[in-house]
């Protein structure tokens, strides 16, 4: 129970459904359609459409999707990778013959094919009620009739002013009157409701075929990239078998690689063989153990994370008991380890996602995303599509798993979760913020199960993540805790910014009750009914 005397949110509890997003006009969408009869796959779909309209600079349906379902009365959870492919004619020496040494986030070569739209309509086939005809209309709307921005949103987008600037077709549509938008102005982007209106009517072949499609590889064509209209008519979203490790007598599950929730489940094994129930949750023992678990494990995603359908991944390797171990005995309570820091890359907070339980118990964990801030900030000119930078996650250097390559995916940050006690989801969970994603989730899943706390707590409690040669810890880590991890030998710092936002449910199936929490962090809010 928090104190009230303090600022803070509420858990929000409910009998029937609940939903929690990062933005309160997508939740207020999912209570509507799990009012209306909608499943969890429904109200995913039509409230991850809405920010795709009104928080463009962390999501888009030119950005890829991931999924988690857990379908009432079953004991399988389907996993669904919607993560975009390179076009194919992209191949490392046609980028090394110009000159170029990694994929600029900014560059055409970065727009892997998006992979949102098919996710969307495959999830829907096998789980929804409803159809793309009816659960989009919300999105259009705003995107035709206006909305209001709001507080986290207009800073994000202050932020990203300078890129924005440099392509006219971004400048013109995301810097309206030439100057970013303060909370309370109202928005519109005709030319992408007009694209959403045509997913709305044809479905897939309405981004994937026609009109938005030729517009799009047009666009980027014309800049130079390799993108033909059979890239995108051929894209697949693929529905894939989660991997999972246990934890605390319970089964934590994660989308196979491509994506980096194998780094989850890595970094639990490890920390599973440390207790933890006697420690300050934001204090410097506790903090210092999840510092040295990331690098490690953060040392073993960059090494094999990538696609394997073209490169092999040792998945069982690296989640076995033997792997851990081996790691766990090069961590020392009392000094941070003398090693290159792993994560070195830029550093990013947006990525929207998102959760629904509805009045059934059908269970979705639902991860929509452009990578970087308005991700490429590469606006296709006609149909008003904002395209994602997905592919600046290859590497261009031949023998490497994550090379880039004709067809080829690239290691993916975004990653939904689950949890399952026995043979029922108990917990749907994720954590925003690129690479900080993996730190996000182990935070959180600790602070329920070692620390007993509800799932708004979790979420609330002060982060860090350790980047760059630095250990970033929030304002809520106080400063002699810093002090102490200093000691240590780690080099501190605080962050400009918040690390990543989330959002949880909690299944109580003895009170068969729910319990949602969203992340202060963002705009968004958890509503139930």
């Amino acid at each position: 129970m928090r104190d009230l005397q303090l600022p803070g949110r509420s858990v929000v509890h409910a009998a029937n459904g609940v939903a929690a997003t990062s933005h309160p006009l997508s939740t207020a969408i999912a209570i509507d359609v799990l009012r209306q009869g909608g499943t969890a796959a429904d109200a995913a779909v039509a409230a991850c459409a809405v920010q795709c309209v009104v928080e463009p600079m962390s999501t888009g349906v030119g950005g890829d999707c991931f999924v988690l379902y857990a379908k009432a009365g079953s004991t399988k959870v389907d996993g669904l990778n919607g993560s975009g492919r390179a076009p194919a004619g992209l191949t490392v020496e046609h980028l090394q013959a110009r000159g170029m040494k990694e994929i600029d986030i900014s560059s055409p070569h970065a727009v892997t094919i998006p992979g949102a739209v098919d996710a969307w309509e495959k999830l829907l086939a096998r789980h929804g009620h409803f159809g793309l005809d009816r659960l989009l209309q919300p999105a259009i709307q705003y995107a035709e009739e206006g909305f209001a921005v709001t507080p986290r949103v207009a800073v994000d987008w202050s932020r990203n002013e300078e890129k924005l600037k440099r392509d006219p077709n971004t400048a013109a549509k995301y810097l309206p009157n030439g100057r970013v938008p303060v909370p309370g102005d109202k928005l519109r982007f005709p030319e992408l409701g007009e694209t959403l209106r045509k997913i709305a009517k044809q479905g897939r072949r309405g981004f994937y075929e026609g009109a938005v499609a030729e517009d799009i590889v047009a666009y980027l064509r014309g800049l130079g990239a390799t993108h033909a209209m059979a890239d995108f008519a051929e894209h697949e979203a693929e529905w894939v078998e989660p991997i999972s490790t246990a934890y605390r007598g319970r089964k934590v599950l994660q989308i196979p690689p491509n994506g980096q929730g194998i780094t989850v489940l890595l970094m639990l094994n490890i920390l599973s063989g440390f207790d933890l129930a006697g420690l300050d949750p934001v204090g410097a023992e506790r903090l210092h153990l999840e510092a040295e678990i990331s690098r490690l494990a953060y040392s073993v995603r960059d090494r094999y994370v990538a696609d394997p359908s073209q490169a092999a991944v040792p998945v069982a390797e690296i989640l076995s008991e033997s792997y851990a171990n081996d790691l766990r005995r090069r961590i020392n309570p009392d000094r941070a380890m003398d090693i290159a820091d792993i994560y070195a890359g830029p550093v990013y907070r947006d990525t929207i996602y998102l959760t629904v339980v509805d009045r059934d118990r059908n269970v979705c964990s639902f991860i929509n995303s452009l990578f970087h801030p308005f991700g490429s900030a590469l606006t296709a000119p006609k149909s008003g599509v904002l395209l994602q930078n997905r592919g600046s996650g290859f590497r261009i250097e031949p023998g490497h798993p994550n090379c880039v390559a004709p067809k080829k995916r690239p290691m993916h940050t975004i990653i939904p979760g689950m949890v399952f006690e026995g043979d029922r989801p108990v917990l749907s969970y994720g954590v925003m913020g690129g690479a900080f994603q993996p730190v996000g989730h182990i935070h959180v899943l600790s602070n329920i199960f070692d620390f007993g706390m509800d799932v708004q707590e979790a979420i609330d409690c002060a982060r860090a993540f350790h980047l760059s040669g630095r250990f970033e810890l929030e304002r809520g880590i106080g400063d002699e805790t810093a002090k102490h991890l200093a000691a240590l030998g780690h080099v501190i710092a605080r962050p400009d910014m918040p690390w990543g936002g989330g959002q949880g449910i909690f299944i109580d199936w003895q009170k068969g009750t729910l319990a949602a929490g969203s992340d202060p962090r963002k705009d968004g809010s958890a509503l139930g009914y």
